[in-house]
């Protein structure tokens, strides 16, 4: 049964020594045994637990996730590498996606093909559109249904170029003006109104059709979900979804 030593694996495995001893130190990637020397011992099984460790890691996986995951006892390893495959799967059709209008690029300005507005921005587009399917899909479609989610998805991807740019643009500004307004402390205020009505813009881009109902609907995901959450409080600031939530409720009110 073939051994290796913490240098030897670590040339193996492309890490450093540093990197190995500080998953012992946490407990995370224990050596088989010390030998007589005090040097660390690895066999096949540290190997295995290694690879998936990295799997784990270049699927920008925490420590403390990787942890928890390959010391379960339940961890069942081909399952993990099953759906490492599937991820590593849809970040390969991300990046053909890109490629894809990358070239199209090339030969439109040696003209050897004419490319339209909107097709110089189908693979950002449909990177944005995979990215939030990941991390918002199944909610989204629980709230609003596969049709709604279609049309929407269908609207995006159909966006021109100016539309493209100005819905960017104007989700930049809401982000700054929801910053501003939560320094007045006042949702219901007139800064926070502003606010509130270029989320209602912002939406147009996309929605099909505006309801006040469906808009608070989606301001009480912001709050309940953490993720939704995240993406307006790492910006603007802790307490940013809230305010903004209660805003959206303020402004539906008057509509």
């Amino acid at each position: 049964m073939l051994e290796y030593t913490i240098q030897k694996l670590s040339r193996l495995a492309g890490v450093t020594s540093r990197t190995l001893r500080h998953y012992d130190a946490i407990g995370l990637l224990k050596p088989k045994r010390i030998n007589s020397s005090g040097y660390r011992i690895y066999g096949e099984a540290e190997v295995d637990k290694l690879q998936q460790i990295l799997f784990f890691r270049n699927l920008s996986f925490t420590l403390e996730e990787i942890k928890e995951a390959v010391n379960n006892p339940a961890f069942d390893a081909e399952q993990a590498l099953l759906l490492h495959r599937q991820a590593l799967l849809e970040r390969k059709a991300e990046i053909d996606d890109l490629l894809h209008t990358i070239d199209k690029t090339i030969a439109n300005r040696r003209g050897d093909i004419k490319m339209s507005a909107s097709e110089k921005f189908e693979g950002f587009k449909k990177q944005l559109m995979d990215d939030n399917e990941k991390k918002y899909g199944k909610e989204i479609r629980e709230k609003y249904g596969e049709d709604t989610v279609a049309v929407s998805n269908k609207s995006f991807a159909g966006l021109s170029e100016a539309d493209f740019a100005a819905m960017q643009d104007l989700a930049a500004q809401l982000q700054t003006g929801l910053t501003e307004a939560m320094k007045t402390g006042d949702a219901a205020g007139e800064a926070a109104m502003k606010v509130a009505e270029m989320h209602k813009r912002w939406l147009g881009y996309t929605w099909p059709s505006y309801s006040a109902e469906a808009h608070r609907g989606l301001a009480e995901m912001y709050v309940a979900d953490e993720r939704f959450t995240a993406y307006y409080d790492d910006v603007c600031g802790i307490g940013a979804a809230a305010f903004l939530r209660d805003a959206i409720l303020h402004f539906t009110e008057q509509k």
